[in-house]
């Protein structure tokens, strides 16, 4: 089923695609999106079951791509830049092994063509429990979190998605909490198998632990004209920890 992306435009020139990662929105990356925008016509999308992005009950990374390819066939983009993070790193991995002719460059940060062991079930866990019922207001939101959530930058992230429905004021998740719990062993499974030829950066945090140094030959069994960029000081959220040297990593190498 195709469906109408949520998704957000900055600037001018050669598209820019930039994909959020799991539990995210395209509100995390509006500041790198706008900044881009002046050398780029960027897009920041929600992909499906999240941000304002229709929710449905398939999820994978096939069904993620093919969304992609109808939102650039939809806004006549025959070919663009496309930037993805954890979860939308995998979606971009995939989109490019399925649709390479509608790839200019490739960027890949902080996630690896392969399955992961898990380590959000923490989160998934305490969202379920939090009945939005009988919640007030965003605060105690917050306070039922901490008690199983102590990053302050955590919570910051998964309140984004918390909102009130128009019409009964009552609060809820912008993302289909229950589709994304369900198929969460997709989320973290691999892409398909394939090669994609064109440029690719991959962008990781030293402080990570997503992508380790022995895994960089696997990397380029799909990706053989790869370039892998390592930044200081930065763990998985490279795009919070050091927005100012991710950009200019990105911006140089889409440019050059």
């Amino acid at each position: 089923m195709e469906i109408e992306l949520n998704y957000k435009e900055f600037g001018q020139g050669n598209p820019v695609i930039i994909l959020h990662g799991l539990f995210g929105t395209l509100d995390n990356w509006q500041t790198i999106g706008r900044q881009l925008g002046g050398n780029f016509n960027v897009y920041t999308i929600d992909q499906r079951n999240h941000g304002r992005s229709p929710h449905t009950d398939e999820f994978n990374y096939t069904i993620l791509a093919n969304d992609l390819r109808y939102f650039m066939e939809s806004h006549w983009m025959y070919k663009a830049h496309i930037i993805g993070h954890s979860m939308g790193g995998k979606t971009a991995m995939e989109f490019a092994l399925q649709y390479p002719d509608m790839v200019d460059k490739l960027v890949v940060l902080d996630i690896a063509p392969k399955s992961y062991a898990g380590g959000h079930e923490e989160i998934l866990e305490t969202l379920n429990a939090i009945d939005l019922d009988k919640i007030q207001d965003r605060k105690e939101a917050e306070n039922l979190m901490m008690e199983r959530i102590s990053a302050f930058g955590t919570r910051q992230f998964l309140l984004k998605n918390l909102t009130r429905n128009a019409e009964t004021q009552a609060f809820e998740w912008k993302m289909n909490l229950p589709i994304l719990q369900k198929e969460y062993q997709q989320i973290l499974g691999n892409i398909s198998d394939g090669t994609y030829d064109g440029e690719t950066l991959f962008v990781r945090g030293r402080n990570s632990d997503y992508i380790k140094d022995d895994e960089i030959q696997h990397i380029k069994t799909y990706f053989p004209n790869m370039t892998m960029e390592t930044i200081e000081e930065a763990g998985h959220w490279i795009h919070a920890d050091q927005p100012k040297v991710l950009l200019d990593i990105v911006q140089h190498f889409l440019l050059t």
